[in-house]
């Protein structure tokens, strides 16, 4: 059993459907703040993935010690440079989809496993995606359908759903994309034997 530091739909759903037995517990860190100030330090969009990654799974495991703590972040920078956050706004939702349609974007997911507040493992992976050129009446549809549940995901959309429909290409892990570099989780939970090997 290890502990998720997130209530994420998507990243509960690949460790259960990997067969990893866990427990969600939210983190409530500033991620908002946090990212700013690695911004101010030009830290590299890896580095502030890794960053938040960290500082959840440390924050959950110094309340629950001699468990692994599994905190995970993710990232999107669009073709000019921006850092985008998740929209959590409709508005802000239109006008995200907005400027990545047409466009091609990175997704950085980062993963950091922490026990007695030290992180022991961290891993990253990165994906390509190229956004398709979306009409506004697509962009209505899409969120009306989607409601609140893309507000919350960096760059609005769920690839594993109608988010798939946004893309021309996709360059990258699907897992990566859906927020957790999973495969190199696997490996360090079998290392740690909390996965058959």
């Amino acid at each position: 059993m290890i502990i998720l530091a997130s209530q994420s739909a998507a990243r509960r759903a690949m460790l259960a459907a990997a067969g990893v037995a866990h427990q969600a517990m939210p983190a409530h860190v500033d991620e908002e703040g946090v990212t700013a100030a690695l911004e101010a330090e030009a830290a590299s969009p890896e580095r502030i993935a890794d960053a938040l990654a960290e500082l959840k799974a440390i924050k959950i495991s110094r309340t629950h010690p001699g468990m692994l703590v599994l905190g995970a972040d993710s990232v999107a920078v669009a073709a000019d440079g921006i850092l985008l956050a998740k929209p959590e706004t409709r508005p802000r939702a239109e006008a995200q989809l907005r400027q990545l349609a047409g466009t091609t974007h990175r997704l950085i997911s980062a993963a950091v496993v922490a026990e007695n507040g030290i992180a022991v493992w961290r891993a990253g992976g990165a994906a390509r995606l190229t956004m398709r050129p979306l009409s506004d009446a697509f962009i209505t549809d899409y969120l009306d359908k989607e409601g609140d549940a893309v507000l919350g995901c960096v760059g609005c959309y769920r690839i594993e759903g109608l988010g798939a429909q946004l893309f021309t290409r996709v360059d990258g892990d699907q897992f990566t994309i859906r927020g957790l570099p999973l495969l190199a989780l696997l490996d360090y939970l079998r290392v740690r034997g909390v996965l058959a090997a």
